[in-house]
């Protein structure tokens, strides 16, 4: 069975055929580097590396390409707000960002593309749209797309500007908006007071790009005017991508990308997150709370990347106690690796095949661990082939010899509060052992301690 993806520019399910074959371009929207990343932001990033990993294991090479946006309306805002240079403050989130990349496993992209070197790039795209008849300058020295100019204007989040001739009429200097304010966009931003600082002195004048034109410039210099998959949240669609699509199809009058792949939202307790409503989470929130990084990242896979999902902390902590039993399962196949079964390979191909299926393919490996017919060095050469695409780095689980006193005076600690219907405090000490890389477990004749290779400590502050 061949891979098969959904594409958001067909709304349908097809074969995935890269522009050169065993070769694949692939272009994530990356992060805008003015505060943390949230969890939100995070589903989309371990869905771009389930993909690339998923491909790279089908025998592709990957080149993917991330960019770091670090100027942008709500940089500046943030900017002004913290008294900070530019410069100061994207790269202490752009460090942040790359920490969280770490705590999660996330491969490294082969090239990450700050919008800052990429000036010049943008500026030539733009003068390129302006001379084919797609754009032009305002009186404040801004340079706007024509959206009625684009035919096509509208393919991928399928609506037709004739259903919205009133709406779309005048311009929108912001970067983003909803689609049913659909108007014509900046490309290149003349230069105000709000702006301080930040502006550049280029052929168009003192100003600085908008955000949908610099993914343009970096996708295309690094992978080429046409490519073969661009990743990003649903939230991405309109107007981000969309108007990348318009810019980069009437400057070079090819197709730009041949396959977008979004990931869908992810809700938590319900309701979409907000710092209003409470439930705003970034990675190192769920650290404080005793969770591993590794668990969140088996958590996602437990629903299709293309689905709305519901998070709570129950709900991740029930993925934890899952990753501790399968490196608990991993130990106890022993300490040889024999053979990868084809049977069992065969299946997990097919489920990830089929649009990157990813709770099958979990399920799979709780399947493989009950099959009596496998033997366990045969297990472990299986699980640790699949963990390829997973990245729970299973093959660096091994059981400590000693438990440290530390661990064992937090056991005790709990033991107490149990004793005394103290919950919250025994939770409490339960989730901060679980954070240091080992697992209690209840039984009757009293607790036992499971010992991991203890994980790496992320401090994302």
């Amino acid at each position: 069975m061949a891979l098969n993806i959904f594409n958001t520019l067909t709304r349908k399910k097809e074969e995935f055929k890269p522009i050169n074959p065993k070769e694949v371009g692939m272009y994530t929207c990356g992060p805008t580097v003015y505060n943390y990343a949230h969890i939100g932001n995070w589903r989309a990033y371990v869905f771009a590396d389930l993909l690339k990993r998923f491909l790279i294991y089908s025998g592709y090479t990957v080149q993917h390409v991330m960019n770091i946006t670090d100027v942008e309306d709500k940089i500046i805002r943030e900017v002004k707000a913290q008294n900070k240079s530019l410069k100061e403050l994207t790269e202490f989130y752009t460090g942040e960002f790359f920490k969280g990349r770490d705590a999660l496993n996330i491969l490294p992209a082969n090239i990450y593309t700050k919008a800052t070197d990429y000036i010049d790039e943008m500026v030539k795209l733009i003068k390129k749209l302006e001379d084919a008849g797609y754009a032009y300058r305002t009186d404040d020295g801004s340079v706007y797309f024509n959206i009625h100019k684009d035919v096509d204007y509208g393919k991928l989040s399928h609506f037709k500007l004739s259903d919205l001739k009133e709406n779309a009429e005048g311009r929108l200097k912001k970067d983003e908006y909803e689609k049913e304010n659909a108007q014509d966009f900046a490309l290149w931003k003349g230069l105000t007071e709000d702006d301080g600082e930040v502006f550049w002195e280029t052929d168009l004048g003192k100003g600085r790009p908008g955000w949908h034109i610099e993914c343009s410039a970096m996708s295309m210099k690094n992978l080429g005017e046409s490519f073969d998959i661009h990743t990003g949240g649903v939230d991405n669609i309109f107007p981000h991508h969309e108007n990348e699509i318009a810019q980069s199809e009437c400057a070079t009058g090819k197709s730009f990308v041949k396959y977008f792949m979004h990931n869908e939202h992810l809700l938590v307790n319900g309701i979409k997150m907000a710092k209003s409503a409470g439930n705003f989470y970034t990675l190192e929130d769920l650290i404080k709370k005793g969770v591993d990084p590794i668990a969140f990242r088996l958590w996602l896979y437990t629903s299709n990347y293309s689905t709305k999902t519901n998070f709570t902390i129950e709900t991740v902590m029930g993925s934890q106690t899952a990753l501790a039993r399968l490196k608990e399962s991993v130990i106890a196949l022993g300490n040889d690796t024999g053979t990868v079964s084809t049977e069992y390979k065969a299946r997990f191909m097919e489920y990830l095949d089929n649009n990157l299926d990813s709770p099958q393919a979990l399920a799979l490996v709780w399947e493989l661990l009950k099959d009596n017919s496998i033997p366990n060095a045969d297990k472990k050469a299986t699980i640790l082939d699949f963990d390829k695409v997973f990245g729970f780095d299973l093959d660096k689980t091994k059981e400590e010899g000693t438990i440290p006193e530390e661990i064992k005076q937090l056991a005790k600690e709990r033991e107490t509060s149990r004793q005394e219907k103290n919950w919250a405090k025994s939770d409490e000490l339960r989730k901060k052992i679980n954070s240091l890389g080992y697992e209690i477990k209840d039984t009757e004749t009293g607790f036992k301690i499971q010992g991991y290779k203890k994980p790496s400590t992320y401090i994302l502050c």
